[in-house]
């Protein structure tokens, strides 16, 4: 009898990319791996891998913005895709110039995806409710709203020819905390991150859940030998795992988890014997990824297998292996003098009691995600806010340990109106867009963010959606004033972020645990 004959048939998929007919073989790939993959087109970006949520892949199939990492490549059979980069140039400039002229990019990871949902809306559009599809975590909304009133007021925005942007990426490195341009190839998301600059050759790295590593030639081949899964949102309540001190307390706190949120994920890449690329690329994600073990692991794998190494996370492990905003109770008397217990932290204890010395705190060992110090602020803000909780009044000024002043109130219609010094401004645009960013991030630290930790410790909130960062919609009108002081220039948003929060606090009435509208 004989055998029968079994064919393999490589299918393949045609379809329009940025005016150019492309094939891609049909193996199941979503449109944004097809894109990023072997086409080569770097404008989209993975903030959220895939979970659909972040809007940083958003590209136009036949004109209408789609999400590209939930889009199964072979559903786009003989349409027309349209990147970023296949926007027309002089549109595409527009956008860009309004952006820098706003401030409305600050990494630039995010603005390509927005930009490109953007081109496709009619100027009289409902723009912050089509800003939903979308998350940024830097520059807190408003300045991308201006962007868009920039970029359809007449004639076209254009960037000023006097503005120094070397004196503008001087500010927003101070702000950022590591080294950043600020210039129209970023806001286009060429910021040069570690995905978009590596190899094409190189061998992919992802974690495996169990402390090691696994290695595959193409990103889905490595997640697949991972047995990655992909992450969902918990149904389980916040817990807030350290109880307040007894003791006779004028106003009490207690916080939860706080993931930072940031939309690049960690990544880096190294050839064997060289230095790996940073993870910070453009921005430095509010200090969260000074401890990112993407690097070390692409140089220590790259030199054990003699092959260029890229190492990436994944949205669920960026939430596993990230640190977070360690979780406080803290009980406060009139006269400043108190106890905080605070999830064991190295570095904790002094950055508390710098800024209120009558403070005890109690470090204690709890199951739970890692925390970190180097995190926004964390513990010198959290007594910043304790203090200022005391008088309950507002308006609130805080001076942070690096010297800036802010001076924050939250009115009854929800608008924030801010005041801030931080010695010579640099640029007023790239400072202004910092502070509303810190502005955006407090008011959601005290009224929506934190995530779901199960008693063993383990993070249950898996998803960037899950973690209540606000939305455009809900972010209020964000007024600032910048006082131009003499002196060195120091940062001004962290500063901006602890007024804003004990703004916001007293607001909502001094409620005895945060995130205050899920307690």
């Amino acid at each position: 009898m004989l055998e029968p004959i079994v064919t393999v048939v490589n299918l393949r998929i045609a379809f329009e990319v940025d005016n150019e007919p492309v094939e891609v073989d049909d193996d199941g790939s979503s449109l944004l791996d097809v894109l990023r993959g072997p086409l080569g087109r770097r404008a989209p970006k993975d903030g959220c891998s895939p979970q659909g949520q972040c809007g940083c892949c958003t590209v136009l199939v036949d004109g209408a913005p789609r999400v590209a990492c939930v889009t199964p490549a072979r559903r786009v059979a003989g349409r027309r895709i349209t990147t970023l980069e296949g926007l027309p140039a002089d549109e595409r400039q527009r956008w860009a110039e309004a952006f820098v002229a706003t401030g409305a990019s600050q990494c630039g990871f995010c603005t390509p995806g927005i930009i490109t949902r953007l081109s496709c809306l009619d100027a009289d559009a409902p723009v912050e409710r089509a800003l939903s599809a979308h998350l940024c975590r830097c520059t807190g909304w408003r300045t991308i709203l201006d962007a868009w009133d920039l970029f359809h007021g007449s004639p076209p925005a254009r960037v000023a020819g006097s503005r120094d942007l070397d004196a503008a990426g001087r500010r927003a490195t101070i702000e950022g905390g590591t080294t950043q341009r600020v210039a129209v190839d970023v806001a286009l998301g060429r910021g040069g991150f570690a995905e978009d600059t590596c190899p094409p050759d190189a061998l992919v790295a992802v974690p495996d859940d169990e402390g090691g590593w696994v290695l595959g030639e193409t990103l889905a081949e490595a997640r697949a030998r991972a047995g990655k899964v992909q992450g969902r949102r918990s149904t389980l309540d916040l817990r807030h795992p350290i109880e307040v001190p007894e003791g006779d307390w004028a106003l009490t706190l207690r916080t939860t988890w706080v993931e930072p949120a940031y939309l690049e994920t960690d990544a880096s890449w190294c050839v064997p014997g060289g230095e790996p690329a940073t993870p910070l690329a453009n921005g430095g994600a509010f200090g969260a990824k000074i401890s990112s073990p993407a690097p070390a692991t692409a140089r220590r794998l790259a030199d054990e297998t003699g092959r260029p190494v890229r190492v990436v996370l994944s949205r669920e492990d960026t939430v596993r292996l990230g640190p977070k905003r360690p979780p406080i109770a803290a009980g406060i008397r009139a006269d400043g003098t108190g106890v905080v217990r605070v999830v064991r932290t190295p570095g904790i204890v002094q950055a508390v009691t710098s800024v209120a010395p009558g403070l005890v705190v109690e470090e204690i060992d709890t199951p739970g995600p890692p925390t970190s110090i180097d995190l926004r602020g964390a513990g010198w803000v959290e007594a910043a806010v304790l203090l200022a909780g005391l008088t309950g009044e507002q308006p609130v000024t805080v001076r942070s340990p690096a010297g800036a002043t802010a001076t924050a109130a939250v009115e009854p219609d929800g608008r924030v109106r801010l005041r801030v010094g931080c010695g010579a401004p640099l640029d007023e645009v790239v400072l202004r867009s910092y502070c509303i960013g810190a502005a955006h991030m407090a008011l959601g630290w005290v009224r929506s963010e934190g995530m779901a930790v199960d008693e063993q410790g383990v993070v249950h909130d898996l998803t960037i959606r899950s973690f209540g960062v606000l939305r455009a919609v809900d972010t209020p009108l964000i007024e600032l004033e910048i006082v131009d002081e003499s002196g060195p220039a120091v940062s001004g948003s962290d500063a901006v972020f602890a007024a804003v929060a004990a703004a916001a606090w007293i607001a909502d009435g001094l409620g005895p645990t945060w995130p205050t509208s899920r307690s």
